[in-house]
């Protein structure tokens, strides 16, 4: 049983190049794989991995100067959803291109799981998705507004033109973790808007503490990881990934005509030259082949 933590942290790092390089080791030592983002905001990622070594990687990232308090989210796995582990600096922990927006100054007011149904039940209050389009497909809050974004990036241009439709309202807002929350509220509190909420943990806590009966979620929660996705209790999902785009595919969507298993879906047909699709079949190739072996291929 594989323990997966899902974390981030706003904070000020001075030389996120200079935590890679230790952080990365620690992980490789204790037979963690994932992936974290290093920025000068903060850190983000998911790992998986034994108890003891996600205990151990938790407690450095602690350690870190202004990460005292950093918070994960955990859930277990029956196999290692990763294939390797990855430490990356990136401009942005999350990317939503906009220079003044700053979490670490304020954010909305956090509401808990099990205060959320009676928030977002509220008439005078708008529910707004903050995550992408293939996300929202396969699961969502009931009467939440999907802005039908591609990025994370698109979220401030879809505001711009939609925020005259919630003018006096009290907003919600919610992702998979809280990550993209911390931005976005951020961001409206920024552009004028008095009320802005956030789920506290996102949707993964609120489908861990909110028992199936009384919750107002509808389908499974997309994860960035082998499980693909998850419903209530955080138990795995149903939905497979498109090796291809990596979005989240079920079932019937591989009975589909555009369907290649390791090449192509419905999704993204029209997004890829032939020559992608040449190099997604050899990858296909190679991942068959470590399998067949008793190995996981290194892309997988």
């Amino acid at each position: 049983m594989q323990t997966v933590a899902a974390l981030y942290h706003f904070t000020r790092f001075p030389d996120p190049a200079a935590l890679r390089g230790p952080l990365a080791d620690l992980c490789a030592q204790h037979g963690v794989k994932g992936s974290l983002l290093l920025a000068n905001e903060g850190i983000n990622g998911t790992i998986a991995g034994p108890a003891e070594g996600i205990a151990a990687v938790l407690a450095h990232l602690r350690s870190l100067p202004g990460c005292a308090a950093l918070e994960h989210k955990e859930s277990f796995a029956a196999e290692m959803p990763f294939g390797r582990m990855k430490v990356k600096l990136k401009r942005e922990i999350v990317t939503m291109g906009q220079p003044d927006v700053d979490p670490v100054a304020r954010v909305g007011s956090y509401v808990a799981p099990q205060d959320w149904n009676a928030l977002i039940a509220s008439p005078d209050v708008a529910l707004i998705d903050t995550r992408n389009d293939y996300e929202v497909g396969i699961g969502t809050f009931q009467g939440a507004v999907d802005p039908d974004i591609r990025t994370f990036r698109d979220f401030p241009a879809w505001w711009e033109a939609h925020k005259d439709e919630y003018r006096g309202k009290r907003i919600a807002m919610f992702c998979t973790g809280g990550i993209r929350c911390e931005k976005s509220t951020n961001y409206l509190l920024g552009q004028g808007v008095n009320e802005v909420f956030h789920l506290k943990g996102g949707i993964l806590k609120y489908l861990e503490e909110v028992p199936a009966e009384s919750s107002m979620w509808d389908g499974e929660c997309y994860v960035f990881d082998g499980r693909v996705s998850v419903g209530h209790g955080l138990i795995p999902g149903e939905y497979d990934s498109c090796h291809a785009c990596r979005r989240p595919i079920s079932a019937a969507d591989k009975q589909r005509p555009e369907y290649e298993r390791g090449a192509c879906c419905h999704h993204c047909v029209g997004e890829y030259t032939e020559a992608d699709r040449t190099r997604f079949r050899e990858r296909q190739r190679q991942m068959d082949l470590a399998e067949a072996r008793g190995e996981r291929h290194f892309s997988d």
